[in-house]
Order: C-alpha cells, then sequence, then structure tokens
C-alpha cells in the first residue's frame, strides 16, 4: 500500500523520524535487526497530523500564546493547552485519513488488540528523551475505538508536561508534529525495562533490567517496584526481589485493570535467571545495532521476548573516545581549575596543547587518565597526596577504586623500581630553602616571556601567528621545567601542613595556618581584589560618575566616561585595572570566554558594591588588618610552644614553616594567572586572524573560529575554506553539553566512582562540606549563580556553584564562602584563609539547598553549614 498517512513497520523503504516520530523510527527499525521480535503494527504518520491541523487559525493563535510563556507559567500552560487537546480532539478526521487506517487494520483479526501510542518528532532523539510526555492507551479494540484513540494522541501533544517540557528544553510547538503508533496488543506475563547500561552509576557493562509481572504500564506508572537485576558479561551479579503486590492486566472487552496479586506470587523472581540471561543477550544486540546504549521496553509472553520499544539513554555522561579496550581512570580538569562548565572546541584544544600530560574530551570537559598511575604505588602515592590537598572527594574516589580488583591492580613488583624513579617526579614533599627572592625570580621570568610575546605577536599574520603560538606553548612549558616552580606551590602546602598537624598535636590548635596565611606577599588574586577597592576609592566623589555606572550596561562605557565630571580619573582608574587584570573572567581557562577588557562592564557592579560596603582606604586596611593579624597569631603561637618541654626548639621550628608559609604561599596563585595572560595574548591575535575571515566571506562571525579546533582553524586560514556544517554541528552539541554535569572520576567503561566525604558528628540538619578556612560565622546568604547579578552588603556570606579568579573581587566584601566545589587548595580556599573569610567547599547542591537571603552559620573549621530555623 502507497500511502501518505500511514506506514507499516517492516516498510523496506527508509523511515524517518519526521515522517513517524521516534517511537515509530525505531520501532521501525527494530524489526529489521535478526531474532529480535517486535509486535506487528503501523504508524499513523505526522502528514495525518499535520492535514487536520495546518489549516486551524485557532490552533495557530493558541500556539503563538504559548510561545511566549516560561516553563513556571503553569496556569497559563494549563489553560491553553486543555483548549489545544479539546480543539484536536473534536476535529473530525478526514475520510481519506480514515480509510488507509481501517485499511491497515483489516489485515487483522476483528478482534486484535491494539496498543495506541504517541509518537512526536522531537521524541527519543539522541539528545532528549520524552518519554512518558505524551499518552499510550492500551487493549484498544475495533476500528471506531482504533480512530478515537489515535484522536486523542494527537491532542496529547499537548498535555501540560509536554508542554512545559519542550519550554524548558527550547523546542519550539509550532514545529513539534505528532504520529501515532498502532501495535498488535502483547498481552504479557512480564514487563519492565531494560537499560544497557547503569542508569545510575553510568557503567556501560552492567545492563540492568526492571521486571515485573503484567503489562509494563504497572511499572512506568509507579504502581509496583520492579525487580532489578544486574547482568555484567553475561553472568547476573546483582538482583533485588521487590514485593510486587499489584499487577496490570488486559480485559478481554478492550481496557485495562490492576489486579491484587496473591501472597505467594508477590516477593517471586519475575523472570527465571535463564530468561534474564536472554533478555541481556538481546538487549545487548539492540544496543550494538543502534552503536549507542539503549532504554529498552520489553515484555514476554507465553515464554518470547518482545521488543516494543528502544531509545538512547540520554542521562549517561559521554566517555572519551579511545576505544582501545584498556582500563582508564578519568579524573576531571574543571574540578581542579573550578570551572565545571562546558568549554568551546578552541578552548579545550588549546588547554589541551598547554597542559603537562594528555587530556581527554568528553561531553565538552577535559579529563586526565591516570590508571596507569595507579598500578605504581610512588605515583599513586603523590596522587592522592597532591589529590587529597586539592579535592579529597576525588582522593576518596581513587582510594575506592584501589580497593576493588575489577579495575586497577598494583603489582608489589613494581614497588622497588618506582621507588627508584621517585626522585625524577615532581616532589610533592618539598620544602625549598627560606628565599623570598625564589617567587621573585620565577614571576620577573615569566613577566619578561609575557611582554616578549606580547612583542612579537603584533606584527604576525597568517600561518605566522600560528607558529608563533605552538612556539610560546613550548617555551611556558620549558619554563615550567624549573623544579623551584612547582616545589614553590608545595613548599606552602607542606608549611601548612606541618603547621596544622603538630600544633594540633603540641597545642590542640585546629588549623593555625589559616590565620598564619593572611595578607601574604606576591599573591596576584588575592591583589585584584583589593585594588578594585582602589579604583572604588577614585569614583567614589564624582556623584555624576556613579550615576551614569547605575544605569549603563554599554560594553564600551569607559568612551563615554570623560563627558562626566570625574570621568577621566575613573577611565584612567578602571583602564590601568583593565591592564594588570583585563584577561581574567569567569572560566578563564576556556579562552573562548568573554574578558573583563572585552566587556568591562562585567566590573561595574563590583565596582558600584564596593562603593557601597568600603570607606575610602579600605584595601590597605584590610591588607594591614590581615597582617597584624597573621603576626599577632604567630606570635601567640611561638609563646605558648616556648611553655612546653623541648619548646624553644619547637617554636624555633614552628617559626621556621610559618616564615615558609608566607614567603611561598602567594606564589600558589600566579599560574593561573600567567598562563590566562598568554591566553588572552593568542585570543586577541586568533580574532584579528578571524575579522579576516569574515571580511573575505569564510567564516560568518568571528565567534565561529570558537568551534573549531586550534589545527582546523590554522587549516581554514591556510586553505580560506570553512566546513559550515561542522561548525553548526559542534554549536549544537556544545548547547547539549552545556546541560551535562561532569563527573569528578570515572571508568572507561563509564562508571562514575562517588564516596563520600567522611565528616563525623555534624549537628543534626546540617550540610556537610570541607572546611578550608578556618572560624564560623553567621550572615545572610547570598546564592549568586552569575557574578554580574551580584548585590552584596557588609556581612553577607556568598554562596555560588564554585569560584575562580574571577570571583575574588566580591570576596572582599563578604565574610564567608560556601561552595559546591573545591578543595584545601583550590581558588577560593587559598583567597579565603588570605582574606580571613571562614570557608566551606564540595557542599553538595549548596547552592539549591540554601535559599538566597536565609540566615545561615558556616564553621569553616570543622566543615559545615547550618541553616536558621532547620
Amino acid at each position: 500500500m502507497t500511502s501518505n498517512y500511514t506506514i507499516d513497520f517492516q516498510s523496506k523503504n527508509h523511515i524517518s523520524t519526521a515522517q513517524v516520530g521516534g517511537k515509530g523510527a525505531n520501532l521501525a527499525e527494530l524489526t529489521h535487526i535478526d531474532e529480535i521480535q517486535v509486535p506487528s503494527g503501523f504508524c499513523v504518520t505526522t502528514e495525518a497530523y499535520k492535514t487536520i491541523t495546518e489549516d486551524c487559525v485557532e490552533l495557530s493563535n493558541l500556539l503563538n500564546e504559548l510561545t511566549d510563556l516560561k516553563a513556571d507559567d503553569r496556569e497559563k500552560i494549563s489553560a491553553i493547552s486543555l483548549n489545544i487537546r479539546n480543539l484536536i480532539e473534536n476535529q473530525p478526521i478526514p475520510q481519506a485519513i480514515t480509510d488507509e487506517i481501517a485499511a491497515r487494520l483489516s489485515k487483522f483479526d476483528e478482534y486484535t488488540a491494539f496498543a495506541v501510542r504517541s509518537s512526536a518528532t522531537a521524541e527519543d532523539l539522541p539528545s532528549a528523551s520524552f518519554a512518558g510526555q505524551q499518552d499510550t492507551y492500551l487493549n484498544i479494540i475495533g476500528t471506531a475505538s482504533v480512530l478515537k484513540h489515535v484522536g486523542k494522541c494527537w491532542a496529547s501533544l499537548f498535555t501540560d508536561r509536554a508542554v512545559t517540557y519542550r519550554i524548558q528544553n527550547g523546542f519550539d510547538h509550532h514545529k513539534v508534529r505528532l504520529a501515532v503508533v498502532v501495535q498488535r496488543m502483547v498481552f504479557s506475563q512480564a514487563s519492565g525495562i531494560m537499560f544497557t547500561a547503569d542508569p545510575v552509576s553510568g557503567n556501560r557493562k552492567v545492563l540492568s533490567i526492571d521486571a515485573g509481572f503484567g503489562l509494563g504500564e504497572a511499572l512506568v506508572s509507579g504502581l509496583v517496584s520492579a525487580d532489578n537485576y544486574k547482568v555484567r558479561n553475561g553472568e547476573i551479579i546483582g538482583k533485588k526481589i521487590s514485593a510486587k503486590k499489584l499487577a496490570i492486566y488486559a480485559l478481554d472487552n478492550g481496557g485495562t485493570q490492576e489486579e491484587e496479586l496473591e501472597t505467594d506470587q508477590q516477593n517471586t523472581q519475575a523472570l527465571a535467571d535463564q530468561q534474564i540471561l536472554q533478555l541481556a543477550d538481546i538487549g545487548r544486540k539492540i544496543e550494538a545495532h543502534f552503536g549507542s546504549p539503549q532504554d529498552i521496553e520489553w515484555c514476554l509472553a507465553d515464554n518470547q521476548f518482545y521488543i516494543v520499544q528502544s531509545r538512547a539513554i540520554t542521562t549517561l555522561y559521554p566517555i572519551p573516545q579511545l576505544n582501545d579496550h584498556e582500563n582508564h581512570v578519568y579524573i576531571s580538569v574543571g574540578y581542579q581549575q573550578m570551572m565545571t562548565d562546558a568549554m568551546k572546541p578552541l578552548g579545550l584544544s588549546i588547554w589541551q596543547l598547554t597542559a603537562g600530560r594528555p587530556m581527554y574530551e568528553a561531553g565538552g570537559r577535559l579529563f586526565v587518565d591516570v590508571a596507569a598511575d595507579l598500578t605504581q604505588p610512588a605515583k599513586t602515592d603523590i596522587l592522592l597526596n597532591v589529590l587529597g590537598k586539592s579535592d579529597p572527594f576525588i582522593k576518596d574516589a581513587l582510594l575506592a577504586i584501589l580497593e576493588r580488583d575489577d579495575i586497577i591492580k598494583q603489582s608489589p613488583d613494581n614497588q622497588t623500581d618506582e621507588t627508584a624513579k621517585a626522585p625524577t617526579m615532581p616532589n610533592y614533599k618539598a620544602l625549598l630553602d627560606d628565599d623570598p627572592s625564589i617567587v621573585t625570580e620565577l614571576i620577573s621570568q615569566k613577566e619578561a616571556a609575557i611582554k616578549a610575546l606580547r612583542h612579537n605577536i603584533q606584527s604576525l599574520t597568517g600561518l605566522e601567528v600560528f607558529d608563533l603560538i605552538e612556539a610560546d606553548i613550548q617555551e611556558r612549558k620549558q619554563l615550567l621545567t624549573d623544579p623551584r616552580n612547582f616545589a614553590a606551590v608545595m613548599t606552602a602546602m607542606n608549611a601548612a601542613t606541618w603547621i596544622n598537624d603538630n600544633l594540633k598535636e603540641w597545642l590542640d590548635e585546629t588549623n593555625p595556618a589559616d590565620a598564619l596565611a593572611q595578607s601574604v606577599a606576591n599573591n596576584i588574586t588575592s591583589e585584584m581584589g583589593l585594588e578594585l577597592l582602589n579604583v572604588a576609592d577614585v569614583i567614589r566623589p564624582y556623584p555624576e560618575v556613579m550615576e551614569y555606572l547605575k544605569q549603563t550596561k554599554d560594553a564600551n562605557f569607559l568612551d563615554q566616561l570623560p563627558q562626566l565630571k570625574g570621568g577621566q580619573e575613573t577611565q584612567k582608574a578602571i583602564q590601568n585595572y583593565l591592564d594588570k587584570y583585563g584577561m581574567r573572567c569567569v572560566g578563564e581557562i576556556d579562552i573562548t570566554r568573554t574578558r573583563w577588557s572585552e566587556n568591562p562592564a562585567i566590573l561595574i557592579p563590583l565596582i558600584l558594591n564596593n562603593i557601597k560596603n568600603f570607606e575610602p582606604g579600605a584595601a590597605a586596611q584590610k591588607f594591614e588588618q590581615g597582617r597584624h593579624e597573621a603576626l599577632r597569631k604567630e606570635q601567640e603561637l611561638l609563646d605558648r610552644l616556648r611553655q612546653l618541654p623541648d619548646g624553644a626548639q619547637k617554636a624555633e621550628e614552628t617559626r621556621k614553616m610559618i616564615s615558609l608559609l608566607r614567603n611561598f604561599a602567594g606564589y600558589r596563585e600566579y599560574p593561573k594567572y600567567n598562563i590566562v595572560n598568554r591566553y588572552f595574548i593568542y585570543k586577541q591575535a586568533l580574532l584579528k586572524e578571524a575579522e579576516q575571515l569574515v571580511q573575505a566571506g569564510i567564516i560568518d562571525e568571528v565567534t565561529d573560529i570558537y568551534y573549531l579546533r586550534f589545527e582546523e582553524l590554522r587549516e581554514v586560514v591556510r586553505t580560506q575554506k570553512v566546513d559550515h556544517e561542522l561548525i553548526n554541528r559542534r554549536k549544537e552539541e556544545h548547547a547539549l553539553n552545556e546541560k551535562l554535569t561532569p563527573p569528578r572520576v570515572f571508568t572507561g567503561d563509564g562508571e562514575i566512582i562517588t564516596r563520600k566525604y567522611n565528616c563525623e558528628d555534624l549537628p543534626a540538619g546540617a550540610l556537610a562540606g570541607i572546611g578550608v578556612s578556618s572560624g564560623i560565622i553567621e550572615g545572610r546568604a547570598r546564592v549568586i549563580l552569575n557574578i554580574e547579578e551580584a548585590d552584596l552588603e557588609d556581612g553577607d556570606i556568598l554562596v555560588p556553584p564554585f569560584t575562580d579568579p574571577s570571583w575574588t573581587p566580591l570576596f572582599v566584601a563578604i565574610k564567608g564562602l560556601v561552595t559546591e566545589v573545591g578543595g584545601l587548595m583550590t581558588h577560593g580556599a587559598v583567597i579565603a584563609r588570605e582574606y580571613g573569610l571562614p570557608a566551606v567547599v564540595s557542599v553538595e547542591n549548596a547552592t539549591k539547598l540554601i535559599k538566597d537571603g536565609q540566615r545561615i552559620c558556616i564553621n569553616g573549621t570543622d566543615g559545615y553549614i547550618e541553616i536558621a530555623g532547620q
């Protein structure tokens, strides 16, 4: 039968999602897999839906009303959706459509029962799962009843949940169409859902089956708990047998009903072990056919498995595509760098070029594979010690991996060899000589290299730019071979650990290094926050300038300032600040992110906050106050130590460690500043090349280059040709990647490894985290997701998802810090200690559990937060 309105599943012609929706297209594909049983049936195509809706003016007007709504406009969504459903259901089905459906049904017995299921064109796509958004009707008998329920399915495209989901995911209501699957009903003795990858852990080698008695609707609707079976490599590795009190069965005359199961059946395994393994084999065949992990609906009737749906699992975090069948353990770079957002291809590739070891891409983020390190005890020791200081959650996940025997195997035979090799690796136990000139020399060396780069790249064009960038990256790596770079950072960390450990034992002092690290020298990031206070001092005497800043959001606002009284002074102060710090921004490890120099208006709210919250001279006062507090604490500790047995020796050892801490702690922030400085120079040069490509008509806009990797961009400049489809595809991929949440640690099988940080004896209701800067403070929580929306008052506690150096200017105006990401030596922790702010990091879902404006108390010493009223 040739038709516009219906298509048989087993049609030899290609069946597209545009014709039959996601569910229909996948069912048609399933029928072509050998040994996979799919109940026979057909699809009512989207052309039929188009025919009954396209000329309806009233429907078009209602869709326009929906387009203007947001997801939280629940009452309006509900009212408009109801009107649309009524309108579609009451539309008479044209005779041509009715005749085609009747002709398809005539091939079956008149008493054959069907499942009538919706299949939307935006459903069951690799990028989004619309499962359950439209309606399904079971055990439908007779042509008239089938036609009636086809209309109901069309209308269900506009259920409240379907409309809301499309709004949330940016799908156009006008463009989404609905097909209807009409499929012979299977009267199943058992049914359920099979995931060919574990949906909880993400492990691609573990297949998970949910099973219950009767029709699958009991499980889908949540009426009963399902059995769960786990299968790996053809073996059942786990079973959970649930009490299944109810099942849904088909009625003889159509429809379904709930039935209570006999007591002895309720705790019976829904599938026998042999059936579980048989079903798992079916799942692997389907997965291999589609080429990705699948969410499969199945049913069992007369000991035969039938597949009634398969769709891609859209919730799994992607795995780096190595395909070498080796074990891998991936650690997130983003959690180390305080930037867990997705990066664009140019940003990913340049960070990879800059990195000291291979980094692998997944979901728009970068990961380091440490599997080989974990097989070698000496390197494992380094990983656990360094990462333990940076992010205890990562350390705990690695310990969990080492406790298992299915991922990494450490060989005692490596111990002697690797211990001998250990001195060639970075010395994480380093303690340099107490010579402040080491830091001064390291900074001067890097500043000279930056100055040379800026000068040398100015006159270059075309491929010369790319060659110089590559050469500069190699030069920077050569500079990093100076062992003092890593040792300077580790000296401060190790001195702090020594102080905390020994003074806890000798004086019962908890984390005294936090107070001792305030207002140290050479901390480029904390200086950045204080210098913005000085900018506020310049502006404060000029009301006209302040009023202008409150009103403007223009990225070019600096150009307008000279027209105002005090404008020239303001322009000079801000420009001087940008000359030193303008390369910074939120997510600065991604070269494609907008820098402060590119949009100085980002700084306006921060400057206005400083004017509001501080008196003139606050920068020098805050620094001196911190330095005084550190020196006072040092003197107090040394005096107490001298009273102990061997007190003079203990005091002298402690004094030396305090000096090391204060002389080297500031350098911790400089390497990142140096990288970002270079990145901005690279970016400016590459954007000049992009402007040339736009003028030549090669690309549409300069930001198109962000979706090309560094080598791809070089090739475009060389050939003056570009793949526009590639750029558009990369833009779509980036939009999808932005919605993903990256894991800290996961394996090459996709298994996300988690292990909760141990934090005992918490008060009831407290939120656990990691205390990284000592002290207890109570105040108003300011939950801020975007730095430009910050409106702080003195005494506020800042609660963002994470902080990188660009957030530092806010630190001068707060009394405490809470973040969802971080560790002892990540940016926020370092600056919080320098500013003397109590801080707790790695508080899971902090920005959701803490409400903006709530009174909270943070304990930076013991690592928890209490919310007032809980």
